[in-house]
């Protein structure tokens, strides 16, 4: 990944090498995200009893003992449109600040003048104005995705993954998903819930690795308000009251706060995921000889695991695990 020096797409024999070397090392458990050879609307890719993590966790429970896996349950890297759930045209036209929005990234005119200032102001409306018109926009149908997640945990349990975790942040998806492997047989497969996922732009580097960054729009209607934390408590609540085993906050560097107060409020399992973007900086400013790589990886983990983190997701696993070995 050109982002993310030291971490690769693999394919499935790869990705139980990958796994066998990382568990010798004491690493316990592993989390797989797929890459689906096509892309559609409805995420064929992430239910398929073939889908590639379908594939790769039968490959790695088969091959390789005494390892846990998890398996992220999300929609984006499947949809061919990029968005965690299905998406449907809301009737609505695009704002008219939306469009401006559009228009004034899409122009970049220079003025001499004031009259010249003004012309160009009234083109640039009217082109907002003619944009709002006809783009229309988007939401997502929330309900609907919660079928697609369900089926999803399923077939990744049937699979032979150990823990289903849930990243979509969908309303009621925890419940929905309890349900659905509850009613397939799998009442001891345990939820990991993404409960407070932020709308972060530190998730770039993953998003450009699993071709999943969403076509138009964003993701802050369903992802979380960084500057919220009362809302983080919430969404942790609701999805503990719908049957979450462990709960998660991400990013974690920039999120230590929510996961101090989620440590002191609540006594479940609690994870945090140092993400793509977190190891991109400290990969760049090492490489850059801006700072002594190894200490700060320790010191990134060490913060994570004081704010109260009993479990880490991170890209430096294996590096931390020699370190610690």
């Amino acid at each position: 990944m050109r982002s993310m020096p030291g971490v690769f797409n693999l394919s499935v024999d790869e990705a139980v090498k990958e796994v066998r070397a990382t568990r010798a090392l004491g690493v316990l458990s592993v989390i797989l995200f797929g890459l689906p050879e096509k892309k559609d609307e409805v995420a064929t890719g992430a239910w398929a009893e073939d889908g590639i993590v379908q594939r790769a966790a039968r490959a790695i429970k088969s091959e390789v003992r005494d390892v846990l896996v998890m398996g992220d349950v999300c929609l984006c890297e499947y949809m061919s449109h990029g968005h965690c759930g299905i998406v449907a045209q809301s009737g609505r036209p695009q704002s008219l600040g939306a469009a401006a929005m559009d228009v004034s990234k899409a122009m970049a005119i220079a003025v001499k003048s004031p009259e010249e200032k003004e012309k160009v102001i009234e083109q640039m409306a009217a082109a907002a104005a003619k944009s709002a018109a006809a783009r229309p926009e988007y939401e997502i149908v929330n309900d609907a995705s919660l079928e697609l997640l369900a089926r999803t945990s399923v077939s990744l349990a049937r699979a032979g993954v150990d823990i289903i975790a849930p990243s979509d942040m969908m309303d009621g998806r925890v419940g929905a998903i309890r349900g659905a492997l509850d009613r397939a047989g799998f009442e001891n497969t345990p939820i990991l819930s993404y409960a407070a996922k932020f709308s972060s732009g530190f998730y770039g580097p993953f998003r450009e690795a699993a071709d999943s960054a969403p076509q138009f729009g964003d993701r802050r209607s369903y992802q979380m308000d960084p500057a919220n934390i009362r809302e983080a408590m919430r969404e942790i609540e609701l999805d503990i009251e719908e049957g979450a085993d462990m709960i998660m906050v991400k990013p974690a560097l920039p999120y230590l706060d929510v996961i101090a107060a989620a440590r002191d409020r609540f006594d479940l399992p609690l994870a945090a995921y140092q993400v793509s973007g977190e190891y991109a900086m400290i990969e760049a400013a090492a490489r850059n000889q801006w700072i002594d790589r190894k200490r700060v990886m320790m010191e990134s983990l060490i913060s994570i695991r004081r704010a109260g983190a009993s479990i880490i997701l991170t890209y430096y696993a294996k590096e931390a695990a020699r370190l610690l070995a």
